[in-house]
């Protein structure tokens, strides 16, 4: 059952993201490669706003009352409207946890669930609850990749060695 396989992944991915962020001193999770580049602590936040506002919430609208509409987000404007840098961010590694748990509960107490259910999405086409909770883990995996990246160019940008030997990033 692929359903399965997502709710234990995401389940999964709450540890791996964790283990990835915990322990990291402020000049790491504050760090960014660029100007306008995201830095760790927006993509904590970011995975916690996305796991209340965005995932969660479409997935039980699409499954309880797909004819509902959508309320508008805009992800990548809340680093700055929601002023992540002002943020705790193991505070937030915790509360990102403590909310994934949440999900997969409700998730796994789900009976006979409409993964059919959806709309017809302006620009998208049809989007069923379905589609939404892959996309769930799908994002998971994105930031999860997001995360490694940071980390592989903070070390690149301080290591006093080239790191070609470890192989082709």
């Amino acid at each position: 059952m692929v359903n399965e396989f997502i709710y234990a992944e995401l389940e999964r991915n709450a540890e791996v993201i964790r283990q990835l962020l915990s322990g990291l001193d402020e000049a790491t999770f504050r760090w960014r490669s660029a100007e306008g580049k995201w830095n760790l602590l927006d993509v904590i936040c970011h995975f916690y706003d996305e796991e209340i506002e965005d995932f969660r919430a479409r997935v039980k609208l699409l499954l309880e009352d797909p004819t509902q509409r959508w309320v508008k987000i805009l992800p990548a404007q809340w680093p700055e409207e929601r002023n992540y840098q002002n943020e705790n961010f193991e505070q937030r590694i915790n509360d990102f946890a403590a909310e994934r748990e949440k999900s997969v509960e409700w998730l796994r107490s789900l009976e006979n669930p409409k993964w059919d259910n959806g709309f017809e999405h302006p620009k998208a086409g049809f989007v069923s609850a379905q589609l939404v909770l892959d996309n769930w883990l799908a994002h998971d995996l994105l930031h999860i990749r997001q995360i490694i990246r940071i980390k592989y160019e903070y070390l690149k940008a301080y290591a006093n060695n080239p790191l070609d030997y470890a192989g082709d990033w």
